[in-house]
């Protein structure tokens, strides 16, 4: 191969003249803003708090929706923007949303527990919305890691559930399909919770960005194309704004979290304990829905559809979305087809 410095010069150029319309394009936009979409506060115990998303019409479901997204990242996504927003497209089909805020945990957070979690925080939310709307019930809703807290929760307090909806949730954690099961399973989660205490939020980001590094790489290398288009690089600012917002994670949740069941895969085993009570998957009697997508590089679909038989739900449904495990929230075919599909869900088991 011949080196041409005319090739390389034109390259210079191009690339130069993309990044000085970037520069134009970002001169000319204003901040962006995540989580838009109108909500009141209201409940707070701790740091943990609770919205209520606010419709233009009263919503047609009479039983409130309460939804939990992971720990590891803000819920912010749900509703990265108007019109890539899952909660405002539930509340605009009819449904009552609630959202679950865990805040930002810190170093007087480092002792709270898987229970704290869920028999606290998550129980009492329920609680609360229970009595709120005056039902014995409320729909329940989670995303990855809360997903399989709310299938504890659920197998733990199915009296309290109308039904349940979990998102790209890992169960089955013997997989080693992918570089995340395989990594947790010889992380050092004892020495890093008894030196550090509370978990940074930046770490855990570290180590998903080395599950596929190539990633950051095409990452920044497809935006050069769009540098010149307002709209395009609102998008991208608005997903990095909600990358970048990282809570930390209470040690010691975390730390049940990764020997109970990334490395002891104890849940699906039928060996989890919370609270010194044996967690009975076949007490999950809740109607239950199971949505996983099909192209997840982060929970493998093996892990997500391994509930199913072993929940004693007898009204359970799985529900493939064709995306990646982002994608679920953002993607236009989130908005078209998954949304009116489990809001249609919901509401037939709606009494």
């Amino acid at each position: 191969m011949t080196f041409n410095p005319t090739n390389v010069f034109d390259e210079i150029s191009s690339t130069t003249e993309k990044l000085y319309k970037g520069y134009e394009t970002l001169q000319k936009m204003e901040t962006v803003e995540v989580a838009t979409t109108p909500k009141e506060l209201v409940f707070q115990k701790d740091k943990v708090k609770i919205y209520h998303y606010l419709g233009d019409a009263p919503a047609k479901c009479k039983i409130p929706v309460l939804v939990s997204f992971a720990m590891l990242n803000r819920h912010d996504v749900l509703d990265l923007q108007p019109d890539k927003s899952l909660m405002k497209k539930f509340v605009d089909l009819g449904l009552d949303v609630y959202i679950m805020d865990w805040g930002y945990p810190t170093q007087a957070d480092k002792y709270l527990t898987m229970e704290d979690y869920i028999d606290g925080y998550m129980n009492d939310a329920v609680d609360f919305l229970r009595k709120r709307h005056k039902v014995p019930k409320i729909h329940k809703m989670a995303i990855c890691q809360a997903g399989t807290y709310s299938m504890i929760y659920a197998s733990r307090y199915p009296e309290k559930l109308q039904t349940l909806t979990t998102y790209v949730a890992p169960f089955d954690f013997g997989s080693r399909e992918n570089m995340l099961y395989k990594w947790a399973k010889y992380l050092d989660i004892d020495t890093m919770v008894d030196s550090i205490g509370t978990i940074p939020g930046e770490m855990i980001d570290s180590a998903f960005s080395m599950l596929k590094p190539s990633m950051n790489i095409s990452k920044y290398l497809g935006v050069m194309d769009s540098l010149d288009d307002e709209d395009k690089m609102a998008n991208f600012m608005r997903m990095e704004k909600w990358k970048a917002d990282l809570p930390a994670i209470a040690g010691e949740m975390y730390r049940k979290y990764i020997k109970d069941l990334f490395k002891d895969n104890k849940l699906i085993n039928d060996e989890f304990y919370l609270g010194g009570t044996k967690v009975d998957l076949k007490k999950m009697t809740v109607p239950y829905l199971n949505v996983y997508a099909t192209g997840d590089t982060i929970i493998p679909n093996n892990s997500t559809l391994a509930i199913m038989d072993k929940i004693g739900s007898k009204d359970k449904t799985e529900y493939a979305f064709p995306g990646g495990h982002i994608g679920v929230f953002v993607g236009s075919k989130s908005q078209k087809e998954l949304a009116p599909t489990v809001s249609k869900w919901v509401m037939e088991r709606t009494k």
